[in-house]
């Protein structure tokens, strides 16, 4: 991104909202060419089953213009837009796992945490943002379950229910924070840049490691877990996306090339990470997918669940060597 001087900050924030905006219609100009693809393809080849594709396409739709409403908005509703989706996350979530008649108070605390930890979010509270979850909460459910008196399955649900709340709310909550994080700027400056760069090489990751492992791979890295992961998808993904982001980077965010590329090679790693951890637990669960609220896709986790990596290890990573 291109350095202004400090006395020019009207100039700087027009400048961020100019990339915004093309960033933007950058990636609806892709949501519309794949768009016309599914089309002719329908018209060239009528006989072909083309269903699970047009919902893929017609879900993306719908995620892009949340996503972009959400990056134009004011915090307040962005940070509402963010915490509906850890709401979201977290109901699908708590409809997997199996719960206690017994736990239904300190479930519903669970969701109460939501506007609690993104109201610390707002505030810019990073010192409560970063213990809220892992501390306070950590220590609060198993205490108030204790007061239930039931004890049967008690570790257990203390554990599902911690897990859910550090990846649908803490994990996921880094997106949010990482768009008020540079002095305030709210939507319209460097945050919502930045989350575009972590949430586009997220999911291009996830594309580039399919496309990378359907045409080479064959040595498989994790096949009990998720069969379809191989080692040429994984090396490939990560280059991919590391390339990207020494391209992109520099052009959307403070970084510069090597820092760029550092973070596009954390991105992919951690991605394939969060991939693969949630494929271990869905088939811990016994389900192929988290849920069927996106057509196509599957659940919401199905969609978010390498971001439950790479958004907190990308916010920290930026965090401590640019904020």
């Amino acid at each position: 991104m291109p350095t202004l001087s400090p006395q020019e900050p009207l100039l700087h924030d027009l400048w961020s909202q100019h990339l915004l905006f093309q960033s933007l219609g950058a990636i609806f100009a892709v949501l519309i060419l794949a768009s016309v693809i599914i089309a002719v393809l329908q018209r060239v080849y009528p006989g072909k089953d083309w269903l699970e594709l047009r919902q893929r396409v017609r879900s993306w739709w719908v995620i892009i213009i949340v996503f972009s409403l959400a990056m134009i908005s004011p915090k307040w509703l962005a940070l509402t837009i963010f915490g509906f989706i850890s709401f979201l996350a977290l109901k699908e979530y708590l409809t997997l796992i199996p719960t206690r008649r017994s736990d239904n108070i300190p479930l519903l605390w669970m969701y109460a945490a939501i506007p609690l930890h993104y109201l610390w979010i707002g505030m810019g509270w990073y010192g409560m943002f970063i213990v809220f979850i892992p501390v306070y909460a950590f220590l609060f459910l198993p205490a108030r379950m204790v007061l239930v008196g039931d004890t049967n399955g008690f570790l257990r649900a203390a554990s599902n229910m911690h897990w859910g709340l550090m990846t649908t709310l803490f994990a996921l909550s880094h997106i949010a924070f990482l768009l008020i994080l540079p002095g305030g700027h709210g939507a319209a400056g460097e945050g919502a840049l930045l989350v575009i760069f972590l949430v586009t090489l997220t999911e291009l990751n996830d594309v580039a490691q399919y496309l990378w492992g359907k045409s080479l791979g064959r040595i498989r890295v994790t096949p009990t877990v998720s069969p379809n992961k191989t080692l040429a998808g994984l090396l490939g993904g990560v280059a991919t996306t590391t390339l990207l982001a020494g391209l992109i980077g520099p052009y959307l965010t403070p970084m510069n090339v090597p820092f760029s590329l550092l973070a596009g090679l954390l991105i992919g790693l951690s991605g394939f990470c969060g991939d693969v951890v949630m494929s271990a637990v869905k088939r811990d669960l016994g389900v192929k997918d988290s849920g069927t609220l996106l057509p196509g896709h599957g659940g919401i986790l199905d969609r978010l669940d390498s971001l439950i990596y790479t958004a907190p290890l990308f916010f920290h990573f930026f965090y401590y060597f640019y904020f």
